[in-house]
């Protein structure tokens, strides 16, 4: 019979991080201090992992083909300072030779602007037809927020590619130079410039350069990288099924149930993982535990391990592991590539454990550590600057130079509540360290809590859920998922002197109009993090409602208000006319067809709420939100004597009464609901170390403005404090 799985996730640093998968509680991951209004967290060593910044400026990386693998090792530094016709897109193509490259002859490939190449279209069924982050520009492409050193093995098998200095977010120019027996492009690009996603305010430097021979042997080199973080590597399709057998190994029936778990290596990248279990039970955990050395305690979701693999439902979970699962009757099988620093030759300790549901889950059968020698199978991922032929051959091999691992946000939470109790609405995050992740900013989420009363909000189209997971008896709401970089923009107090900027994104094209609401002719401090935390903390109750116009429901949303609603802040932080810091617009109705956007739907610069926004969040009644509309079907039709810019749409009505209709009553209502708010704001630090003055500074200054600008935006109808005791 096939049975249900249950499954928990983890990958562990070879420092010897605890696993902890999507869904488990948190738990304590540092020391708690406060220093005036501010609280300060240590971080317990290992939470972190470490980071691996990029090393190869001026080295020149040679990957030579033998049969379908490649030998890869450091060549003498070359650079063609003649880089050839400026690409316009991303289109490269061969005139001259076909390159040979994973199994076929190619005369055009796709130059993305984020600093890879690839090949024909996406292999079907890897879920990237659509280009994500990094891919809008041609070239790879990964999800958004996906951290550099997991994304690197998620590249494996999705379609052929070279990744040359894959960063995202990246913009430039590139070159492509054609000769009789091999082709150059060359990347000049900056990273992200000026947003509040970003950490720079000027373009950085950063040029490198790929050749490909017509032998199919490709060279990598750099000559200027100011960017530490990126995926370098060679990613051809690898679709052999060369299997070899590993090891099988057994549980002891107990129970009435027996696992029987067997190892291969495929087509010397992927380890094959086959596990059955024999007995009835309820409902399945399967986890399968990887050491280097070998291990004093059997494999768990605690488990201190190199990598925990799962699986879930019809998908394997972890990182390095493809994401399909073959399923015959009562046995899983996966496939993955091993950890960093995995060789050919090693002893390897592999374990296995079957648990059911639960909090925490019982395990109710095992497989101890058995030593197993990796024959035919080694990691793709290797020190590209240390690395020789004689390493080699490897069907995929790249390096993903990082940032350091960011710690769970329910972790986060924990941490605090743990240490200080269950008093805080809201928690934000400020750190000295960067963190893997492609924007300086942050997500937001939380359990919904009810603040100090403890019950659910009703009627905003979002359930209170996981209370437990956050460490909280029903207070707690809302937070950053994790600390934001004090070197990043959005950290700063004030955008540097005579920036100029036409992204009307960035706050450099406000400066003259923000600076006439100040006395000393700046912009007001902490523009960018208030931007920041007003929208995620706003996140709390909105923007997930829906309206029930007619026989007709109309998504609002959903998570930002839609382009095209007319949501005006009731109350503005600082210029006269403002959209919805959670999105949404400010239309004027042209009676003609046609509508002119006042105000767009970005949150740059900090703006307020919407009168829909404060009814979700209990500051005004229903009778207080005037009729409002959406427009769909937005065609651009130029642009008014101010530039804004006008569109044609078809309008409809909408008002309060069709959003109760669709999601009921706001309750607690204005008269009951929660008026006064309090946000811990944390500096988070490493093991060991203590909090930089710039740190401490700048997180006091925007806990000043959070107060402020909250206040403010909501009419003087709330109040927030900051007070971590």
């Amino acid at each position: 019979m096939k049975t249900a799985t249950w499954i928990i996730v983890g990958l562990l640093s070879s420092s010897g991080m605890h696993a902890q998968g999507r869904g488990e509680p948190g738990k304590s991951i540092g020391t708690i201090s406060t220093h005036g209004n501010l609280i300060v967290m240590t971080l317990d060593e290992g939470v972190l992992g470490k980071a691996n910044l990029f090393d190869l400026n001026h080295h020149t990386l040679r990957f030579s083909p033998e049969g379908s693998r490649y030998r890869a090792e450091n060549a003498t530094w070359q650079w063609d300072p003649e880089f050839g016709a400026e690409l316009n897109g991303s289109q490269g193509t061969l005139t001259k030779f076909e390159f040979p490259f994973s199994g076929r002859n190619w005369n055009a490939f796709s130059v993305g602007v984020t600093g890879s190449l690839t090949f024909g279209e996406p292999a079907a069924g890897s879920g990237r037809a659509g280009r994500g982050a990094g891919g809008r520009g041609g070239g790879i492409s990964v999800d958004r927020f996906a951290e550099l050193q997991d994304a690197a093995r998620t590249l494996i098998n999705t379609e052929p590619a070279i990744s040359v200095f894959f960063k995202p977010r990246m913009s430039g120019t590139r070159y492509l130079k054609e000769l009789d027996d091999r082709v150059v492009i060359t990347w000049s690009l900056t990273e992200p410039v000026g947003g509040i996603q970003d950490m720079t305010w000027v373009p950085t430097v950063n040029r490198f350069q790929a050749v490909l021979r017509k032998d199919g042997t490709i060279e990598m080199s750099y000559d200027q990288v100011a960017a530490q973080d990126a995926i370098v590597g060679v990613y051809p399709i690898v679709k052999g099924g060369a299997e070899k057998e590993l090891a099988t190994m057994q549980s002891s029936e107990s129970n009435g149930m027996s696992t029987r778990l067997q190892l291969a290596a495929v087509d010397g990248l992927f380890l094959k993982v086959t596990i059955e279990t024999r007995g009835q039970s309820p409902a399945r955990a399967y986890l399968i535990c990887l050491n280097g050395k070998k291990p004093a305690e059997d494999c768990g979701r605690n488990a201190h391990a190199d990598a925990i693999w799962s699986i879930q439902g019809s998908r394997a979970l972890g990182s390095g592991v493809l994401a399909q699962v073959a399923a015959n009757g009562d046995a899983f099988t996966i496939e993955g590539t091993l950890p960093a620093g995995y060789k050919e030759g090693d002893e390897i300790f592999v374990s296995a454990a079957v648990q059911t549901p639960g909090n925490p889950p019982q395990s109710i059968d095992k497989i101890a550590p058995h030593a197993v020698k990796v024959t035919g199978l080694r990691s793709p991922a290797v020190d590209l600057s240390a690395v020789k032929r004689q390493d080699g051959p490897f069907s995929v091999v790249f390096e993903a130079f990082h940032y350091m691992k960011p710690p769970r946000a329910v972790d986060l939470t924990c941490t605090v509540i743990k240490a200080l109790g269950d008093k805080f609405d809201m928690l934000a995050y400020y750190s000295d360290f960067r963190i893997d992740n492609p924007e300086a900013g942050t997500s937001s989420n939380g359990p919904l809590g009810g603040g100090p009363a403890g019950g659910a909000v009703t009627g905003i189209g979002a359930n209170q859920r996981n209370l437990e997971n956050y460490c909280t008896q029903g207070r707690f709401q809302w937070q950053f998922i994790q600390p934001v970089y004090v070197g990043s923009n959005q950290m700063q107090e004030y955008p540097p002197e005579g920036l100029a900027d036409t992204n009307t994104h960035n706050i450099g094209a406000y400066l003259h109009q923000l600076a006439e609401r100040t006395a000393n002719g700046k912009v007001p401090p902490y523009d960018y993090a208030m931007s920041q935390i007003g929208h995620e903390m706003g996140h709390r109750w909105s923007a997930f409602v829906s309206a029930k116009v007619g026989d007709e429901t109309i998504p609002l949303g959903p998570t930002h208000w839609a382009r095209g609603l007319q949501a005006p802040v009731a109350f503005p932080y600082q210029r006269p006319t403002e959209a919805s810091a959670m999105g949404g617009g400010v239309w004027q109705d042209n009676f003609d067809g046609t509508y002119t956007q006042l105000d767009d739907d970005y949150y740059v610069p900090a703006t307020g709420w919407s009168y829909l926004d404060l009814y979700l969040m209990g500051l005004i009644a229903p009778s207080e939100v005037p009729d409002f509309f959406i427009l769909r079907n937005l065609v651009p039709a130029g642009r008014d004597a101010n530039g804004h810019t006008i569109f044609k749409a078809d309008r409809s009505k909408v008002t309060i009464q069709d959003v109760i209709a669709a999601q009921g009553p706001r309750l607690p209502d204005v008269d009951h609901a929660q008026k006064n708010f309090n946000t811990g704001m944390v500096v988070v630090v490493e093991h060991g170390k203590t909090p930089s003055k710039e740190l401490m500074e700048k997180t006091e200054g925007i806990r000043l403005r959070w107060m402020d600008y909250w206040e403010t935006t909501t009419g003087h109808r709330s109040t927030m404090t900051t007070n971590p005791k």
